[in-house]
């Protein structure tokens, strides 16, 4: 093969590997506030087109900006959860370009003073050998923005509509430092701001409504050297997937490029899900082309001391904060940690569980099995399971006694549970006779009938063939009714083996 067919396709890994890939990414997180960055207008998703619209949002004459208090908190969480500086005074600048969907005109944004400056998100990535280290991919800032509205094609060649209800929609730009260094480690950037917006609740964080998304800058540079090369931007990027796949298929392009003896354009690109390829859209433009100024219709903002502190103090914990007190405070693995706070829901659940119980390896065995299947296969999610975390606390303690087996408790009692969660586990095990029988001299008498039935496999076992241990055990679990406790059982048998 000569260089000069070389394609994002067909380069080979040796190519490939001689280079090294630099990405920054913009993550754009649309507020949950009730109202808009700057108007009274609604700020909801999913209404009928052109309804979450005021004189102000389409830009009437007249109609001047006042900005939404929340929305600067809420940004000003998101800067204090990352370690940013929060800056405390703070202006809004014009930026302008036209788009059919932005009615004035202009983006309400902010250039030289953004609310929040420097901090970062820690992401694990994988060594060569299957570790796990923490890497901090650092934040240039963070900056508050209204979004724009959206144009709908709706399959028509001639004709597009605009809905302007996401016109003045709160956002937050998180601008990161070209940190990121492949396509695995985007990807759990990316997921690690999903869970923390969430965490604050900020942002529901959903991607496929648009709610967090982002436009991904891409370049390479030959391994080794230090000067970055010249970026791509890959617009509008809404699924974890498919920003993994545009940042994998833009390495091996630009590669591919450069060995063919091209040079990289400056310019923003599309990213087509179907063929997992991108496509030039426009050359890039440059900062001078915004023609930044400071909006002369809005007061520079000012933070006070009182109403920062004030801030901080409403803080929730944070994952990485609950992972160190999942594993210092009761004691279950880090894999379990980082598992149980995917979510800011089962992590809640799985604190007021051990509120009940002091079985906390338990309660997270049942959180990370039974309970996640059940979750998974229902589709339900966490906030309404049936099982109330006192109760599952109370069917952990039946089997941690030994006073309901652990096949009993997940393949019987559970979804007993989810069908009758007013009723307490001892109540219904009582109800069903699922109650293990811990009597001794009862199961004394069992395993001597078990042993005196089959005298050739006692004398086999005592020749050394240990595995028939399991057989013994079955017998006489068969002979209780499956009531009898397994482990005492075992103990029972060893004593007369």
């Amino acid at each position: 093969m000569t260089t000069s067919t070389l394609s994002a396709q067909t380069i080979g890994k040796e190519l490939l590997d001689r280079y090294e890939t630099v990405i920054g990414l913009e993550v754009h997180c649309q507020l949950l506030t009730e109202s808009k960055l700057f108007a009274a207008d609604v700020n909801r998703f999913g209404t009928e087109p052109n309804t979450n619209v005021s004189p102000l949002t389409l830009a009437l004459p007249g109609t001047l900006p006042k900005l939404n208090k929340k929305a600067l908190e809420y940004a000003v969480r998101m800067g204090l959860a990352c370690g940013s500086t929060i800056s405390r005074h703070t202006i809004f600048d014009r930026k302008n370009y036209f788009y059919p969907d932005l009615p004035k005109g202009y983006q309400i944004s902010q250039d030289k003073a953004p609310i929040c400056v420097g901090g970062g998100i820690a992401v694990a990535t994988k060594g060569n050998e299957g570790t796990s280290t923490e890497r901090l991919i650092r934040f240039h800032h963070i900056h508050l923005e209204e979004d724009a509205g959206k144009s709908v094609h709706d399959g028509s060649d001639t004709e597009t509509l605009l809905d302007y209800n996401r016109a003045g929609t709160p956002l937050i730009e998180m601008v990161s430092e070209p940190d990121l260094r492949s396509a695995e480690e985007t990807g759990t950037y990316v997921t690690e701001i999903r869970r923390l917006v969430r965490y604050l609740d900020i942002c529901d964080g959903n991607m496929e409504e648009g709610s967090l998304r982002c436009d991904v800058n891409v370049s390479v540079r030959p391994v080794g050297t230090l000067a970055y090369g010249t970026k791509v931007e890959v617009k509008n990027m809404n699924s974890i997937r498919n920003i993994m796949r545009a940042v994998e298929y833009e390495w091996r392009r630009q590669v591919a490029l450069l060995e063919n003896g091209g040079t990289i354009t400056q310019e923003t690109r599309m990213f087509d899900a179907e063929t997992g390829q991108t496509y030039g859209m426009r050359v890039k433009e440059t900062m001078n082309d915004y023609r930044y100024f400071p909006d002369p219709d809005l007061c520079p903002v000012v933070l006070s001391d009182a109403w920062l502190d004030e801030i901080k103090s409403r803080m929730p914990a944070l994952p990485h904060e609950l992972r160190e007190k999942f594993t210092t405070s009761y004691g279950i693995p880090a894999y379990d940690a980082v598992v149980l706070t995917e979510t800011k829901e089962v992590a809640i659940y799985f604190e007021e569980v051990c509120a009940h119980t002091q079985h906390y390896k338990s309660a997270s065995n049942w959180l990370m099995g039974t309970i996640k299947s059940y979750l998974n296969e229902t589709g339900h999610d966490i906030g309404t399971l049936p099982v109330t975390p006192p109760v599952l606390a109370q069917l952990i303690e039946l089997v941690e006694d030994g006073t309901l087996s652990i096949s009993t408790a997940t393949q019987k009692a559970f979804p007993a549970l989810l069908a009758e969660p007013g009723r307490s586990p001892r109540e219904l095990a009582e109800a069903n006779n699922w109650l293990q029988n811990r009597n001794t001299s009862e199961l004394e008498t069992l395993v001597e009938e078990v042993l005196s039935a089959m005298p050739d496999k006692v004398a086999a076992f005592q020749k050394g063939k240990k595995g028939l241990m399991g057989l013994f055990v079955g017998e006489v679990m068969k002979k209780s009714g499956g009531t009898a406790d397994p482990q005492l059982v075992n103990q029972l048998l060893q004593k007369k083996l």
